[in-house]
């Protein structure tokens, strides 16, 4: 696709001012209509997540009827999310327990870690309370807390009618989700056929670009993030953490937006203290082994799993990934910061192509995996 240089005539700069008007327009009563919009985008995602599940169920387990096919997946994924919570929440709920108490004498012992700097010792008993944060490490509270929820459910339902349409509306998210996705290809039909025809051909280039870019990175990233986190919690296991579950999974979660698993250094220096104040342990030996989780797991993320699942590394400048997440997550937030490497490589890609009128790097092109090539994309006419 080649965009002609013509001349910024009064009649081209009116309609361009004019379409910038449109696009604020309708941002503007995006951010109005926000708090209705958001169930649907909600549902939208899962929708989007969840389709290929019903795909699966329909072609390979030839559930023909699609409500059923629906209804299947979503009690495979309850089922799925109920395992995984009855396997690890009552050990996680232990080793809270456990960390209370490590807490509790932590604070009895007078701070006493062998081999900490006094400085360090002195600025976490001035600035960190251990007997409030062994207070809410206790089990019936986190029990009680349920409870209470429950209790005070009608203090909420007789509240303001703003209220009640705001917590209404998420019920209406799994309305939302059924809906599209008993009828998921008919509207992306649909979105298709009302794109007018003499745009419809770039648009759904697009789009279908859009498509296959969030397909390799989002469900890639997601699928990263998860054995990361596995990875991590074996990792922290071996090592002989407190909450090795709780603080690899957390790592993996982080993973999935780029650099924030850094952020997981916080709570791992935290455990380490708490583990060297209860066995005496020399607390940089401890910080040593975890810090060789940290670049084991790095390696086998880098070298084996990103290569074989995501396909291609981005390529960006670290200085634009960190800028694309200041920006996509000021603008969406979480999701923002989610989706924003896939989008500012799909921009640059096209200002490339169509601004620049140069070629992205074929080399690139040529590391995307193979079965990119069998993705789905959206139907054209």
């Amino acid at each position: 696709m080649y965009i002609s240089r013509r001349p910024y005539t009064f009649d081209r700069v009116i309609r361009i001012l004019f379409t910038i008007a449109i696009v604020v327009g309708i941002f503007y009563l995006i951010d109005l209509l926000k708090g209705a919009l958001l169930p649907f985008l909600v549902a939208w995602l899962l929708a989007y997540l969840i389709h290929p599940l019903v795909d699966f169920f329909k072609k390979k387990c030839h559930i023909r009827n699609n409500f059923l096919a629906i209804v299947t997946a979503l009690i495979s994924i309850i089922l799925f999310f109920s395992l995984l919570g009855w396997i690890f929440i009552p050990s996680i709920l232990d080793e809270i327990d456990k960390i209370k108490i490590m807490i509790q004498d932590y604070s009895d012992n007078e701070y006493n870690i062998p081999f900490l700097p006094e400085s360090w010792k002195l600025f976490i008993q001035e600035n960190i309370d251990f007997e409030r944060i062994a207070g809410m490490m206790n089990k019936e509270d986190w029990s009680n807390l349920v409870k209470k929820a429950l209790s005070e459910t009608w203090i909420i339902i007789s509240g303001s009618v703003s209220q009640i349409i705001t917590i209404v509306s998420w019920f209406i998210v799994l309305i939302y989700l059924i809906f599209i996705l008993l009828d998921y290809d008919k509207i992306i039909c649909g979105f298709r056929n009302m794109i007018p025809r003499q745009y419809r051909r770039p648009v759904l280039s697009i789009l279908s670009d859009v498509q296959v870019s969030m397909n390799r990175y989002f469900r890639g990233q997601a699928l990263v993030a998860f054995i990361v986190g596995i990875l991590f919690s074996i990792g922290f296991l071996i090592v002989g953490m407190p909450l090795a579950i709780v603080l690899g999974l957390f790592i993996g979660l982080l993973n999935m937006v780029p650099y924030l698993q850094i952020i997981g250094f916080i709570p791992t220096i935290l455990l380490c203290l708490l583990k060297s104040a209860e066995t005496n342990e020399n607390f940089w030996v401890l910080f040593a082994a975890c810090l060789v989780v940290f670049i084991v797991v790095q390696l086998i993320q880098d070298l084996f799993l990103v290569p074989r699942i995501m396909g291609h590394v981005t390529g960006l400048n670290p200085a634009i990934i960190l800028l694309s997440l200041s920006i996509w997550g000021s603008l969406l937030g979480i999701i923002g910061m989610i989706i924003a490497l896939p989008l500012t490589t799909l921009l640059l890609a096209y200002y490339q192509k169509y601004i620049l009128h140069t070629e992205p790097d074929e080399k690139k092109k040529s590391q995307l995996p193979s079965r990119n090539k069998r993705e789905k994309k959206i139907p054209e006419k």
